[in-house]
């Protein structure tokens, strides 16, 4: 485990190398080194790229977005054959799942420079550099974590869920979803969209920060881009009027709110949906 002084150190000279990135190659060892040692603390989870702050706000780490950002002009690509396989990329996967208590089903990848915490199963799927993947979390068949996403602990990702990642610049908030979330069949959470603890997202919601959320029983605006905590949420639309004429623009409607703590079975949740409505 790194100590505090060390991580100040690493961050400090990272930033140093980030002011002259562009005087950097792959035959620069000693940049090489320690910027690997930065991507080799967000592998094995000591360090993470962004988090929910003591004031509820997302705290995001500059520095090892731009140490990611860094990697990809240090490292020149390397052809790697798995199997019938081959790929050519400048990063290579993560391994020694077992060691980890990870499963992984074949098909399933992550980058190295990702976390999966103990009990991840990874379906047929990806988890790109920078994304944390809490404990117990399913990634289910072609769900794609994308970079510097931060998904939370007993996390349901169904098929065909796509978490945008978030990259560049280094300022900008990754997509969260807190403990406790399903997401449902075909969602898009993408442009640091967050998806609070314990909600639900109904299948092929879209969700990012210029959709609005709003409440079903009130019609109040709750947010952009951000479904609250235990809550079950589906896609919507509603009008608006134009010079050209009327149309529809997507949103997010909440249709209930759960107590805290509260969980919901399949059956649970396919009574709330029927009860307004939508298809279960």
């Amino acid at each position: 485990m790194v100590t505090v002084w060390a991580m100040v150190d690493l961050q400090a000279r990272i930033e140093e190398l980030w002011d002259r990135a562009g005087e950097l190659s792959p035959a620069d060892g000693e940049a090489v080194a320690t910027v690997t040692g930065a991507i080799d603390l967000l592998d094995r989870g000591e360090a993470r790229v962004a988090e929910i702050g003591a004031d509820g706000g997302t705290v995001v780490h500059e520095w090892l977005k731009k140490a990611i950002l860094l990697l990809f002009r240090l490292r020149s690509i390397e052809t790697t054959d798995v199997g019938p396989f081959e790929f050519a990329d400048k990063l290579p996967l993560k391994h020694d799942y077992a060691a980890a208590g990870v499963r992984v089903v074949p098909g399933g990848s992550a980058r190295w420079g990702s976390y999966l915490a103990p009990g991840v199963v990874l379906m047929p799927s990806y988890v790109n550099i920078g994304a944390r993947v809490g404990e117990q979390t399913m990634v289910d068949t072609w769900a794609t974590v994308g970079s510097c996403a931060q998904i939370g602990a007993r996390v349901h990702l169904s098929g065909g869920v796509g978490i945008g990642g978030v990259l560049e610049p280094p300022n900008a908030t990754p997509v969260i979803v807190e403990d406790d979330a399903l997401i449902g069949s075909r969602c898009m959470v993408t442009q640091g969209a967050r998806v609070g603890q314990g909600a639900v997202l109904g299948e092929g919601t879209i969700l990012n920060p210029s959709i609005p959320v709003i409440d079903a029983q009130t019609g109040e605006e709750l947010s952009r881009g951000i479904v609250p905590p235990w809550s079950v949420a589906v896609s919507a639309s509603r009008r608006r009027e134009y010079p050209g004429g009327e149309f529809f623009l997507p949103c997010v409607l909440v249709l209930k709110h759960l107590e805290e703590g509260q969980r919901h079975d399949k059956s649970q949740l396919n009574a709330v949906l029927r009860e307004h409505g939508v298809s279960a």
